[in-house]
Parts: C-alpha cells; sequence; structure tokens
C-alpha cells in the first residue's frame, strides 16, 4: 500500500496542500517562522497581535523580512496558512478598548496535528547533516530481548486470565518499547542506504574520500550486516510465537479507552503493525523481507563503491575527475563580469565568436556559401570523446597512485613473511630430529626449496652441498653417505634420499 491511498484523492490533496508554506513564491521565511511559534508550544492558541509581537524580535534579528511584523500582513500571513489548513482558526472572549483591538484580539489561531508534524518533520531535516547516519546497531540485541519477554509476559497473562490491569499496562510498555526501537532501527538504516546510494553515484573521489569509503566497506557495512544477520534468527523464532498467539494479544492491549473510534493508536495494536514487524525480518513467498533486502544491497553498494574507487585510482574510464577543475572555473565565471565571462568561456572551450578575425578553417576552402553546419565532420578521436585527453598517443603511461592495491600487496607480503618465518622456526626445531619429526606443508616447501639449491651446487653424488636462506640463516646442507637415507615425513608422505645424509645449521639450529 502506497502512502495516502487509505485517504480519498480529496483528503490526499488536502494534506498535501500542508506543505505549500515551504514553497512559497512570496514570505517564505515568514511562514516558516510563524509555524515554528506555534509548534514550539503545547496548545498554542494566539492572536495576530501576538504572533506580530514575536515576529517583531525574529525581523530585529534578520530572520524574516522588514514590515513582516506589522498586524495587518500578520493577519495576511495567518489567514493564507489557515487556507492552506496549517491553522485552524477559534475564538474567545477578550476586553478591548477599540474595534481594531477586538478584532485582533478575538481571532485566535491554532495549529493542526498534521501541520505540526509538517513542521517538525521541517525542523528534523534543517538539523540533518549531509553525512552517513549512523545505524543503530545496539537496538537489535533489544528488540530479541523484548520480543521474547513479550512472549513470557503473555503467557503469563493467559494463564491468569488477564484479569489484573498491570498485566496488561506490562504487555502494552513491552510492546510499545519494541516498535519504538524497531522504528528507530529502521529509519537509521533506510537513511544510511539512502547515503550509501548517494556516494555510489560520486565519480570524482578526494584521497581522503578514499580512505573513508575503504574504511565504510570493509568495516563498518561488514558490522550492521553481520549484526542484522546474527540476530535476525532468534527474533524471527520470537515472532513466530507471537504470531500464534497474536489475536489474543491484540484483545489484551484492547482499545484506547475515551477517545473514540477515529483514534491513531500506538503502534503494535493492529494486525497490519505486527505484519509490517515480521515482513521485516521473515521471508515469504514472493516477499522478501528488509534483512534480505539489506543483503542483497549492500552486496551491490560495496561493487558500486570498489568500481568508484578503483576508477578514481586508475586514472582512466570514460569518465574522469574533472570535478575540481570545473568548479574552480565556474567559480571565476560566477565571480566574473560579463566580458569577463565572455573571455573565459572562448579561452576555456576555444568556442569563439562568430565575427572574429581567425582565418576561415580548411574544410570551408574558397566556397563561402556552404553553412558550417553543412560542411564536412570532423573526427574526434576516442582518448577526446571518452577521457577528455588531447595528448598524443603512444607515449608511455602515468604512473598511479594505487593506495588500495598498494596496501593489499604490502599486507599479502606480511602474510607470506610470517608464512616462511614460521616454517623456518619449525624446521629450526626439528633439526637435531628430523627423522622423527613430521613436518607441516610450509616448512616441507621452505626443505625443498633449500635443498634443491643445495643439490645443483654438487657436481657428481659423492660431493656435498649446501643452500642457506638468505633472511634467517637456516643451512640445508646434503653430504653423500653410501648406503644410507634420510626420510622426511609430513602431512602429504615421505620424502626419502637415497645415499645422502641432511643435516640443518643456523637460523638457532645446533
Amino acid at each position: 500500500m502506497e502512502p495516502g491511498d487509505e485517504t480519498p484523492d480529496g483528503g490526499r490533496q488536502r494534506r498535501l496542500k500542508l506543505y505549500a508554506y515551504l514553497d512559497a513564491q512570496h514570505h517564505q521565511r515568514t511562514y516558516l517562522a510563524i509555524m515554528r511559534l506555534f509548534a514550539s508550544t503545547l496548545l498554542a492558541d494566539l492572536s495576530a497581535g501576538e504572533v506580530a509581537g514575536a515576529l517583531a524580535g525574529a525581523e530585529r534579528a534578520g530572520r524574516v523580512d522588514r514590515g513582516e511584523s506589522r498586524v495587518e500582513n500578520v493577519i495576511n500571513r495567518l489567514n493564507q496558512l489557515v487556507e492552506w489548513g496549517n491553522l485552524v482558526r477559534g475564538r474567545r472572549e477578550v476586553v478591548a478598548a477599540s474595534i481594531a483591538e477586538f478584532q485582533h484580539g478575538s481571532a485566535r489561531y491554532q495549529v493542526s496535528k498534521l501541520a505540526l508534524r509538517v513542521q517538525r518533520d521541517v525542523d528534523e531535516v534543517l538539523r540533518v547533516p549531509e553525512g552517513a547516519r549512523e545505524v543503530s546497531r545496539e537496538l537489535l540485541p533489544a528488540i530479541e530481548r523484548g520480543l521474547s519477554e513479550l512472549g513470557r509476559s503473555l503467557s503469563e497473562a493467559l494463564v491468569s486470565g488477564a484479569s489484573s490491569p498491570r498485566a496488561r499496562e506490562v504487555l502494552a510498555e513491552r510492546v510499545t518499547t519494541v516498535f519504538l526501537q524497531h522504528a528507530e532501527l529502521a529509519a537509521t538504516v533506510r537513511d544510511f542506504y539512502a547515503y550509501l546510494g548517494q556516494v555510489v553515484t560520486r565519480n570524482h573521489l578526494a584521497p581522503e574520500e578514499i580512505s573513508g569509503f575503504r574504511n565504510l566497506l570493509v568495516e563498518y557495512i561488514q558490522m550492521v550486516v553481520e549484526d542484522v544477520l546474527r540476530h535476525t534468527p532468534a527474533v524471527a523464532d520470537a515472532l513466530a510465537g507471537l504470531n500464534r498467539a497474536r489475536a489474543e494479544l491484540l484483545r489484551l492491549l484492547g482499545s484506547a479507552e475515551g477517545l473514540g473510534a477515529e483514534v491513531e493508536r500506538a503502534r503494535g495494536r493492529s494486525a497490519h503493525d505486527w505484519d509490517e514487524l515480521t515482513d521485516w525480518f521473515v521471508d515469504r513467498p514472493g516477499r522478501p523481507s528488509q534483512v534480505t533486502a539489506l543483503r542483497e544491497a549492500t552486496a551491490r553498494a560495496i561493487g558500486s563503491l570498489l568500481a568508484s574507487v578503483k576508477r578514481a585510482t586508475s586514472g582512466g574510464g570514460l569518465l574522469p575527475g574533472r570535478r575540481a577543475e570545473l568548479l574552480k572555473l565556474a567559480a571565476w565565471f560566477d565571480g566574473g563580469t560579463r566580458d569577463q565571462a565572455h573571455e573565459l568561456y572562448a579561452a576555456a572551450f576555444g568556442l569563439h565568436s562568430a565575427r572574429h578575425l581567425s582565418p576561415a578553417p580548411e574544410h570551408d576552402g574558397d566556397d563561402e556559401r556552404t553553412p558550417w553546419r553543412d560542411g564536412p565532420v570532423l573526427d574526434v578521436t576516442v582518448s577526446v570523446r571518452s577521457r577528455g585527453d588531447r595528448g598524443a598517443r603512444g607515449r608511455t603511461s602515468r604512473i598511479v597512485d594505487d593506495p588500495i592495491t598498494e596496501q593489499s600487496l604490502l599486507a599479502e607480503a606480511r602474510e607470506a613473511d610470517e608464512r616462511r618465518a614460521a616454517s623456518v622456526a619449525e624446521l629450526t626445531a626439528a633439526s637435531s630430529a628430523l627423522e622423527e619429526t613430521v613436518l607441516s606443508p610450509g616448512a616441507l616447501g621452505v626443505l625443498c626449496e633449500l635443498l634443491t639449491l643445495a643439490m645443483a651446487q654438487r657436481e657428481d653424488a659423492a660431493d656435498t652441498g649446501s643452500a642457506t636462506d638468505p633472511v634467517r640463516g637456516l643451512r640445508v646442507t646434503v653430504a653423500a653417505e653410501p648406503g644410507g637415507a634420510t626420510r622426511i615425513t609430513s602431512a602429504a608422505g615421505t620424502l626419502t634420499l637415497h645415499d645422502a645424509a641432511l643435516t640443518l645449521h643456523g637460523g638457532g639450529a645446533s
């Protein structure tokens, strides 16, 4: 169901008019100041004179235009807000010294419920920073615990007959808490992935942004998804148990006493609310859950972000990073005069006026009757079309600074060095009892490498050869031993050297 489908078309249009003051062609700042005044106080009931007095301070501070605090102007703005549905009129008895004072004081204005929500959302949007919003991951275990406690409370209430008002209050408290926690979690997830969608479309990334996006990829997104997937099974099980007793739960929560049938109830008091909560965590046939959608969106975002970072660090591609240069040029246009703008345009793009003294293009020749649009088509090279690069082809490529690949290669080199150090240490420890030790694949690989080098130094079978690890000093020596045999056992099998003796020295070996 789309938002607003539950209301008739006329009601939907009337509600959408509540946003009209935000995009008013004139007096937008005044309307915003008035709505903030009404939204700042509970049960605000203000007259035009009281609103004018409040606007006078905003006028002195420069937040509204001069003259907007005059009573006649304030009345016009208030009546316009009434027409849009943001304010409603009210009246009360006043003591006035004149007819004008009576008119200004007896006409009272109050804010409507929906308009208050609109203004609250507007102020929240204006306060929100442009960066990513932190996902409230800590709410996942809280939701899991809340649903488990709710299941126990519901079972106790059903066993006792729920005759105690306290049992109903505990149920209502836990239901409200769970739905508030889930609403906050869902909102932070939506906001974070909306920012992520905005990021993946970027084509120009500064070096500090590349580092930030790498952390976003490697750490934060993975942490969010892992937390959601870890808690989802327990939440789904708890929801399955509650859904079996949903009818009893809704009956115990009952209706809002004393508020009538058209009351907007708290979340969790209707079957539709529980369906939405279940759909967030649990897949249905043909209807994936939000958890599944989050996992798929994460995979797409990681792929897009990696492509963006690769494009930014490789220096090539169809969309070159010209953002900084274009912004600088735009600032020159903005700060220059009309004549300077024409000069900048001609200098930057080489598109001069049609009335100039430059020689005629070659394709026109002596034919002065052929318009330029009907002349031969100029072939634009691929490098200019794709990269904006007018340089001659065939030159050597520039050295590309790729910090992500560099860090990845350094990490791989460190891991390889640590593995070799562990293998050399294992061989060093086994040097005194080599035939009784079962070597790991890594240690066997190092030994075979040094053994191959040592045997290559032997002229014939009677010679002695040796090879040394240049970093850690482990030396392998192969000597002739007629009739003897050296057996080296590993997880992959046994290596037998006939008529040869093998010794290990150095690297701490004796």
